[in-house]
This record gives structure tokens, C-alpha cells and sequence, in this order.
């Protein structure tokens, strides 16, 4: 019945179509072709430190040459923008030369005898092995190579490209990217690169807006430059030769080690004293405001005991042991941020408890200032870092300044001490502090 029912159906029977195959002849001649006959993959990455992405790409007829001279340039907004008008791009498809002349710059400025460079912060790309992003971080990953890939096949010249995916010392305006780039081309400290002939390209340099164009959003380019201490230009004054724009910088590390050139630092050295037998030191400042120094420098000397949350973990565990002490008729010094009257009123309770003085020593270093301290603190070396600590995240600023009410002596406090910043080390370290690095 089923056999006479669709031999008597008037409906036409069904078309078999043909698909068309997505496996194209390159393809299928690529995969008999012998491993030996191959082209060969001319860009090489390789990651360094588990941060810092490198590419290197050698067209077949480059000859290693070394040269001194080099032309570095941040990458998007520089060297590429998106062709979709995005801030960001979609795909590994979405770019664009920043201005046509993009290529063909390049290409002579190798011919005339430089190192092209590219040196990118790309916080967007996860080296790192995080099982919560691990898909999205492959495939932000083998888009940007994808992107890199095709500008690199492009120019067709020798060109490395150093990426810095984490906020370490590689990312700009730090130097890591840019000793890392003398290293892949092999220039030593016996023959360094030419650092008059060498110069920086980017978009980060601290303009206001202007007809037809933002701010820029940092001036992390032009603070690489200084601290390399190469000549920095703008895309639109590279390419386009347009005149210099005037820009400012957020924070000049300088100013803080000449007092004369700010009225925020008091140049007068702080004197503290002790004014009672036994009593309680409590800090209020934000993280890296030179809290920590200052009870070595000042403190220590005097007897306080330091009672710090970073190593003791909780707040309960700091009065545990600061009770402790003052049982035994040693005075301390509560190193913690302390930010708001509430966390402040624990210790002061404590004091009134304890039946002695309870004093505040009032750190007021602003939010870059402090920012600027983390950075050196965590990555210019031991010297800086005596309880080896790792950089701060953004939120450890936010957060403190969220909560922060600037303490008076009403809140119970005998008096309270203002402590501005003050840089403390020799030549050497005031040289590694100056730079920028946030």
C-alpha cells in the first residue's frame, strides 16, 4: 500500500543537489605536496615569560643584516586602523592601513637601512592557560596573529612585532618590550642601537582634542620614547607631516624629586616623635603611598611594633595581636590603608580600651602618585621591593578612594600628622624612579 501510495503521489520526486565542495585546488595540491617542498611559515612566534608575545617575520630572500637603527611604532591607531570604523576589531578581517602611505613608509625606511619594529600593549589576547576564558583567549589569540599575519605578508620585509598582553614590564610606557626587541636583534650593550637615529611612532602622546579627533586616550607612546630615551612622533606628524601638537602629560615623576616645581610637596624632612610611653600609631593612606617605608625609617627606630594586614590576613588578627603587644607594653604602628572613619573607630576603641593615646599619621599621596610607586615597587627590582610584592590591581586605588574620608582629630586621635611623599634612595634608584611608568 505504501509502494502504491508513492507511485501514485502526483508530486514530483525529490531533487538530489549538489554541493558544491569548500576544499579548493591549492588546498588538495597543498596536502600531496612533500614536507620538504613546502613554504615554510615566515613569521615565528614564540611567547616570553608567559606575557609577552613575539613575532618575528623573515621574507625568503632577507639576509640577517644587523642594524642599529630602528623604527619602532605602536600598532592599531598607528600602523592599522579597523576598516568596520569600530574602536575595536571584530574579526582577524577587520583592519585597514592607517593612511596608504603606511606601506610603502615602511618599506623604504628598511631599504634605508632600519629595523622595523612594532611594539603593542594588547590586553585583549590571554597567553596564559585560564581554564574560565581559555576559548575566548585562543581565539582573541589566533585573530591578532591572523591580523598581524596579513600585514606582515603585506610589506613583505623583516619586521618584529612585540605584544604585551599583562600589566608587567613589558607593558608600555616600561621598557621591558623595547629590551626585549634589542635582544631579538641582537644588539648588546657592545654595539647598542643608534638612539639618535632611532625614534617611536604612536598615538598615545597626550593630546587634547582637536578638529576631528579625540584625545588621545594615554601618553604611554610618548613616555616609552622618553624613557628610551629616542625621538617620539605622532602617526599624524610621521605620515602626513603635519605640525606638532601640544600634549601634556597626567603624572612627571620628576616634579616630585624637585620640590621647587610643585606646591604639593612639603621639601622640609619630617620629624615624628614619640608623646607617650605606650600608645597606638594608626596610618591612613592609600597602597603605595610610602606607608611601609616610613615605619622602618621613622618608627622602627622607636620601638613600634608594625601590625600589618597584608600578613596577618584579617582584621581580627591585627587586634588579636596588636592587644598583645600592648599587654606587654610595646606601642604599634597599624600599617594598613584604613581609609574610612568606621575601620578607623576599631582602633580607636582599642586605645580607649586600653586606657592610652591613640594617634594618626595621615598619608596624603594622590592616586598616580601612589600608581606610579606600585609599578616601581613591584618590577624595578629588590631594591625597591623589600617584601617582594606584586603589583596592585586598578580596584586595590578605586576602592580606597571610594572609601576614604580624610581623618580628623574628632574621631578620638590625639592629633593628626600629615605625611607628604618624599622620595627616599640614591642616584642610582632616583633615576630608575624618575621614568615613567604608569
Amino acid at each position: 500500500m505504501k509502494r502504491d501510495a508513492e507511485r501514485d503521489s502526483v508530486s514530483p520526486p525529490p531533487i538530489r543537489r549538489k554541493l558544491e565542495s569548500t576544499t579548493t585546488k591549492k588546498a588538495v595540491a597543498g596536502f600531496f605536496t612533500p614536507l620538504s617542498k613546502k613554504t615554510p611559515d615566515r613569521t615565528h612566534w614564540r611567547v616570553v615569560n608567559g606575557t609577552l608575545l613575539v613575532g618575528r617575520y623573515s621574507p625568503h630572500d632577507a639576509h640577517p643584516v644587523k642594524r642599529r637603527k630602528i623604527a619602532a611604532f605602536d600598532f592599531d591607531s598607528t600602523l592599522i586602523s579597523t576598516s568596520s570604523g569600530n574602536i575595536f576589531a571584530k574579526d582577524a578581517n577587520d583592519w585597514r592601513w592607517w593612511h596608504v602611505s603606511v606601506p610603502s613608509t615602511l618599506k623604504q625606511l628598511y631599504t634605508d637601512g632600519y629595523s622595523v619594529s612594532i611594539l603593542s600593549n594588547q590586553g585583549s589576547i590571554g597567553l596564559k592557560s585560564d581554564p574560565k576564558s581559555i576559548k575566548s583567549d585562543q581565539k582573541s589569540l589566533s585573530n591578532f596573529k591572523a591580523k598581524a599575519n596579513a600585514v606582515f605578508n603585506q610589506l613583505d620585509i623583516p619586521i618584529v612585532l612585540l605584544a604585551a598582553s599583562a600589566r608587567d614590564r613589558y607593558r608600555k610606557p616600561r621598557t621591558g618590550m623595547w629590551n626585549e626587541l634589542l635582544e631579538e636583534l641582537d644588539l648588546d650593550d657592545s654595539e647598542g642601537p643608534d638612539l639618535r637615529a632611532s625614534f617611536f611612532v604612536g598615538d598615545a602622546g597626550g593630546r587634547a582634542a582637536r578638529s576631528g579627533a579625540k584625545a588621545d586616550h594615554s601618553c604611554s607612546d610618548r613616555n616609552l620614547a622618553a624613557n628610551v630615551g629616542i625621538e617620539f612622533k605622532t602617526p599624524e606628524e610621521f605620515f602626513l607631516h603635519e605640525a606638532v601638537q601640544p600634549f601634556t602629560r597626567d603624572f612627571e615623576p620628576p616634579s616630585y624629586l624637585n620640590p621647587s616645581l610643585t606646591t604639593s610637596v612639603d621639601a622640609s624632612p619630617l620629624v615624628i616623635e614619640r608623646r607617650n610611653p605606650l600608645d597606638i600609631l594608626i596610618f591612613c593612606g592609600s597602597p603605595a603611598s610610602g606607608k611601609s617605608t616610613f615605619y622602618r625609617k621613622h618608627l622602627q627606630p622607636l620601638g613600634y611594633e608594625r601590625v600589618n594586614q597584608d600578613a596577618l590576613k584579617t582584621r581580627d588578627k591585627c587586634v588579636k595581636v596588636a592587644s598583645e603587644l600592648l599587654l606587654k607594653g610595646i606601642s604599634v604602628a597599624i600599617d594598613n590603608t584604613n581609609a574610612d572613619r568606621g575601620t578607623r573607630r576599631v582602633w580607636v576603641e582599642l586605645a580607649r580600651q586600653s586606657k592610652i593615646p591613640i594617634r594618626c599619621v595621615h598619608f596624603t599621596a594622590g592616586a598616580m602618585l601612589c600608581q606610579h610607586n606600585d609599578a616601581v615597587r613591584a618590577i624595578a627590582g629588590n631594591r625597591f621591593n623589600p617584601e617582594k610584592r606584586v603589583m596592585l590591581p586598578h580596584t586595590a586605588f578605586s576602592s580606597f578612594a571610594s572609601r576614604y574620608k580624610q581623618p580628623q582629630v574628632d574621631e578620638g586621635f590625639q592629633d593628626v600628622v600629615p605625611v607628604q611623599f618624599q622620595f627616599q634612595g640614591d642616584e642610582e634608584q632616583r633615576e630608575i624612579w624618575s621614568r615613567y611608568w604608569i
